[in-house]
């Protein structure tokens, strides 16, 4: 009975076209992906500094390992929490313009811990609708009336926290939203909270690196001091190349999550060298600014080339751009057709995006060269029908 009911759940997904099904990739990460035996320019990842493979990064992360071993073997808590870890935390806390910032093992850790530890019942959580899912289950999980606003809706949002009567209120943004790769009004947000005396927390997994003249993210974008967003949270898995979360924000802050964020008390650190090569990584997203002028560029020449073939894209300046197609089916399809071109696309449907609202998600990296757009624009007016288009 109870693999006739897996089966049957199984079988529904792949009738509506939700079917996930992972790749077996042979190579390093970079623009160019060696999957089942084909090579195909990969338009998928969230490098979006082309750092996961560079060679420094590379070789402190295996120095770390031939001085300290792979493993943390404890949580921060016992005796796992490395000087590379240390070091790691004070440099992203300068980094962010912070007092303090908490490595975490993954974002959605982060996320889940930061939440639960900070909210419970008698507060509120109010949440963009849009979140990524981690942020969405710790509002469902953390035990506080948890409540969704319009994406991006500063209005909607206002009237409820006019309306809340609640104790602590929450307001939980993602900085780039992860799958539209448009930004949220975080100077709008900041200002609607000191009007209501709420809190504003931010994972701003897709914007440290990108945005801000540092790479400093959206706070640095919107120029957002720690009273302004006392809670940043950000990953290094994606523009820094390597893995792993932290929180950044006040020393009240960080030490109320040693104290009770569970995903943190209750888990192994990360290795040791992860946090080695995340320290070069950092140096090189601040330093090398020429890898985010030159991710500009190819986004703006992605765009261009998009709007010559009529290609119906979001708005957005980030190395997140979605092409909606709505149709699941039809969204697979067209993954397909560029796939025998060699280009890697992701084909996002729901329930990870609206109903209605499946997508090509294209993602673009500074290891992209004018070639690869200018193909993956090629690849793109041959796999997409002209009914489907602008």
């Amino acid at each position: 009975m109870f693999e006739h009911e897996l089966q049957q759940a199984l079988s529904e997904r792949r009738q509506q076209h939700r079917y996930r099904q992972r790749l077996l990739v042979s190579s390093p990460q970079t623009a160019r992906l060696d999957i089942d035996n084909q090579s195909l320019v990969n338009f998928a990842s969230n490098d979006y500094l082309g750092l996961a493979n560079h060679p420094d990064v590379i070789a402190a992360m295996q120095t770390a390992a031939a001085e300290v071993g792979v493993g943390s073997g404890a949580s921060h808590l016992v005796c796992g929490h490395s000087y590379y870890h240390h070091q790691l935390e004070q440099a992203l806390a300068t980094f962010t313009g912070r007092p303090r910032a908490l490595l975490f093992s993954t974002g959605y850790m982060a996320n889940m811990g930061v939440v639960s530890a900070l909210v419970g019942r008698g507060d509120k959580v109010f949440e963009d609708r849009l979140n990524h899912a981690s942020l969405i289950d710790a509002g469902l999980l953390c035990r506080a009336q948890f409540t969704r606003f319009r994406h991006n809706d500063r209005e909607q949002l206002n009237t409820l926290l006019k309306a809340s009567t609640s104790g602590r209120k929450l307001i939980v943004v993602d900085g780039v939203f992860s799958m539209d790769g448009d930004t949220a009004p975080l100077d709008s947000y900041a200002r609607l909270c000191a009007d209501h005396q709420a809190v504003l927390m931010v994972d701003d997994a897709h914007g440290f690196g990108i945005l801000g003249e540092q790479g400093g993210g959206c706070a640095q974008h919107f120029g957002l001091s720690t009273q302004d967003l006392p809670i940043l949270v950000g990953t290094l898995g994606k523009a820094f190349g390597t893995f792993g979360a932290f929180v950044a924000g006040s020393e009240a802050l960080i030490e109320t999550l040693i104290q009770f964020a569970r995903t943190y008390i209750y888990t192994t650190a990360l290795p040791p060298s992860v946090a080695a090569a995340s320290l070069v990584s950092l140096d090189l997203l601040q330093h090398d600014h020429h890898r985010r002028e030159r991710l500009r560029q190819r986004i703006q020449q992605f765009r261009l080339g998009a709007g010559r073939l009529n290609l119906r894209l979001m708005e957005s300046s980030t190395p997140i751009q979605a092409l909606v197609l709505g149709n699941d089916s039809l969204v697979l399809q067209v993954a397909t057709r560029l796939k025998q071109q060699g280009i890697l696309v992701g084909a996002i449907r729901p329930p990870t995006v609206p109903e209605g609202s499946a997508r090509l998600r294209i993602t673009f990296s500074a290891a992209h060269t004018t070639e690869d757009v200018d193909r993956l624009l090629t690849a793109l007016d041959v796999a997409i029908p002209l009914e489907q288009r602008a």
